[in-house]
């Protein structure tokens, strides 16, 4: 560490500082969603566990209001829809048929869910692309300090040349390193996302099954 900064160039030390703290902000995201996904696939098995175990609708939707996880907010907001759809006061909101309105709502709740799991993937998309030119900037910057300073001393012997530039390509590696882990969490990340969306997608088929069986009755 004290390598880095000991380089003669202020540029390229604040280029390897930046590149160090999107390295810190990479693993700080990638290590936050996976202690989130993991509660919330906790949470999901647990619920569905619970869900599919009862004989009656009126049960299903009090396991709903007691159980935590994304999939037990889908049957909330499902539920809840079904409360407003039998009430006798209805507004333009909520006007219509009653499959309509409802997978309305399950699809609304649904994205609010897929919004909520995204944070953070814009985040390790940006730094993926954009360290490597990070340190490649690092690395251009350092060469022209050092062939400034090369052209100054009058020497342009290999002992000379090789330690500058050798500092300069620091800049482009440490982009790469940190590139690397962001653009593979974004992928992992991704593909976790669509496919917990799929499971969501699935049991609000299910929900709106069972409501159309219990003719939107809660």
């Amino acid at each position: 560490m004290h390598d880095f900064f000991s380089i003669n160039s202020p540029i390229v030390s604040a280029t390897l500082l930046l590149l160090i703290v999107l390295s810190i902000a990479t693993w700080s995201i990638a290590l936050f969603k996976l202690w989130k996904q993991y509660q919330s696939r906790k949470q999901d098995r647990l619920f569905n566990q619970e869900f599919w175990a009862v004989r009656e609708w009126s049960e299903a939707g009090k396991v709903s209001e007691a159980s935590q996880g994304d999939i037990a907010r889908l049957a909330q907001a499902g539920f809840a829809e079904l409360k407003t759809i039998n009430s006798a006061q209805q507004d333009l909101k909520h006007s219509g048929a009653p499959q309509d309105v409802l997978e309305r709502m399950l699809r609304q709740q649904l994205q609010n869910i897929q919004r909520y799991h995204e944070r953070g993937l814009a985040e390790l998309a940006s730094i993926g692309s954009t360290a490597p030119f990070i340190g490649l900037f690092g690395t251009v910057w350092g060469i022209m300090h050092a062939l400034q300073d090369i052209g100054k001393s009058g020497s342009a012997s290999l002992d000379v040349v090789a330690g500058p530039i050798g500092e300069a390509l620091i800049a482009t590696a440490i982009g790469i390193a940190v590139a690397l882990p962001a653009v593979l969490a974004y992928n992992f990340f991704l593909r976790r996302l669509k496919v917990h969306v799929t499971d969501l997608e699935n049991f609000a088929h299910d929900f709106l099954r069972l409501a159309q069986k219990h003719d939107y009755k809660l």
